[in-house]
C-alpha cells in the first residue's frame, strides 16, 4: 500500500490536488475581497479628484476606472490584468501596486523574520521547560509571561518600549529603519537593510539599522512568544503523559534525554505548523507595531491604502498575504514528511 502511495503517479496526483486547492482558495479570496471593496462606503474617485472637483471631472475619472460597468465585468477585467502581472496603479503613490509592494515588503520581511527568531527561539524552550516542571514556580512564571504577551495591546507595549528604552535609557534607536543621516548610503539590492549593509561592507549602517530593528522586532517577537510557548507547553504535556515516556524513565534514561530526545521530537511536526502560522501572522499583522515605530513596511502601506479607499493596493496586499499563508502551509506539508515518516504512507 505504501509503495503505491509513494509511486510517482501518486505523488503527482497529490500535488495536482493540492495545487487545485491552492488556486480555488486564492480565487475565492480575491473574489470576496474585490466585491467587498466595491461595496465599501469609500469613494476612490473622490480620493483621486478631491472634494472640490466638478461633476464632469468626476464622471471622466469614474469612466476611466471602469466603475460604470457591472461588477462582474470589472472583476474579469481585473483578473485578466492580474494574470499578466498587472495589479493596477495605487492611488496613494500613483505607481504600479506591484512596484509598491516590492518596495515596502522587504522592510516587513526583515522585521517579521527577526521577530519569529526571537519568538520561536525563546518560546519553544520556555514551553518545554514549563511542561517539564508542571505546576512549579517556573511553570506559573511562563504562563504569566505568556498571558501578558498574548493579552497586552501591542501598540501600548510599543509606546512603553519607546519611552523606556529609547527616550529614557537611550539603548535603542527611535522610529524608522535608520537614522536620516545614514539613509541611502548603501545601494538597495535585496531591500533587507541588514543584508544590503553587509553586502556593501558598511558596518555603520548595519549597526544603526540593527539598533532600530531590535526593539520593534523584540516586542513583536514577545507577542508571538506567548502563543508559541503556550502551544509548546500544551503539546509537551500531552507527550509527557504517554506510556513510552514512563517506560523511558523506568529504563533509567536521564530526564534531559527523556524530554528532548523522546517527548520533544514527537511534537516537532505540530510545532512546524504553529511556527509557520505565527510567522505568516507576523508578516501580515505587524500593522500596529509599524505604525508606532513609523516602520515603512507592508502593514503601513496596507493601512494607508485602506483608509484612502485604494482597492487596487488593498487587493494586491490581500493576495500577497494569501499567497504567503498558502506557501507556508505547503512548506509545512513538505517538512512533515521530513520529520514524520508516518505521513509518507
Amino acid at each position: 500500500m505504501s509503495m503505491i502511495l509513494l509511486a510517482p503517479g501518486g505523488r503527482a496526483r497529490r500535488f495536482s490536488k493540492r495545487l487545485s486547492q491552492v488556486v480555488v482558495t486564492l480565487f475565492g479570496l480575491l473574489l470576496l475581497t474585490f466585491f467587498i471593496g466595491r461595496v465599501m462606503p469609500i469613494d476612490p474617485v473622490l480620493a483621486i479628484v478631491g472634494p472640490d472637483a466638478d461633476q464632469s471631472t468626476y464622471q471622466q475619472v469614474y469612466h476611466q476606472l471602469g466603475f460604470d460597468q457591472s461588477l462582474a465585468t470589472q472583476f474579469w477585467i481585473y483578473l485578466g490584468g492580474l494574470l499578466h502581472g498587472d495589479l493596477g496603479n495605487a492611488l496613494l503613490t500613483g505607481k504600479p501596486v506591484v512596484d509598491d509592494i516590492l518596495r515596502v515588503f522587504p522592510a516587513t520581511l526583515e522585521l517579521a523574520t527577526v521577530a519569529i527568531i526571537v519568538g520561536a527561539g525563546l518560546g519553544i524552550p520556555l514551553g518545554v521547560w514549563a511542561a517539564a516542571r508542571r505546576n512549579s514556580v517556573v511553570d506559573y512564571a511562563v504562563r504569566i509571561i505568556s498571558l501578558a504577551g498574548y493579552s497586552t495591546p501591542i501598540f501600548w507595549v510599543g509606546m512603553m518600549g519607546l519611552l523606556l528604552f529609547y527616550a529614557w535609557l537611550g539603548w535603542v534607536g527611535g522610529a524608522g529603519r535608520i537614522d536620516l543621516g545614514l539613509d541611502g548610503l548603501v545601494p538597495r539590492r535585496t531591500g533587507l537593510l541588514l543584508v544590503d549593509s553587509l553586502l556593501a561592507g558598511n558596518s555603520a549602517v548595519f549597526f544603526n539599522a540593527l539598533n532600530h530593528l531590535i526593539l520593534p522586532a523584540s516586542l513583536l517577537g514577545f507577542h508571538s512568544l506567548a502563543y508559541i510557548s503556550r502551544m509548546t507547553r500544551s503539546f509537551m504535556l500531552a507527550q509527557l503523559s504517554q506510556e513510552f515516556i514512563i517506560t523511558a524513565r523506568v529504563k533509567g534514561l536521564t530526564e534531559r534525554l527523556v524530554i528532548w530526545n523522546h517527548a520533544f521530537r514527537n511534537i516537532l511536526v505540530q510545532l512546524l505548523t504553529v511556527v509557520a502560522l505565527a510567522y505568516g501572522s507576523l508578516l501580515e499583522g505587524a500593522v500596529l507595531i509599524e505604525t508606532v515605530f513609523s516602520w515603512p513596511g507592508f502593514g503601513s502601506y496596507l493601512t494607508g491604502s485602506l483608509l484612502l479607499g485604494d482597492m487596487n493596493a488593498v487587493m494586491g496586499c490581500v493576495l500577497v498575504v494569501g499567497v504567503i499563508f498558502v506557501l507556508l502551509n505547503l512548506l509545512s506539508d513538505m517538512l512533515y514528511q521530513l520529520f514524520d515518516p508516518r505521513t509518507k504512507s
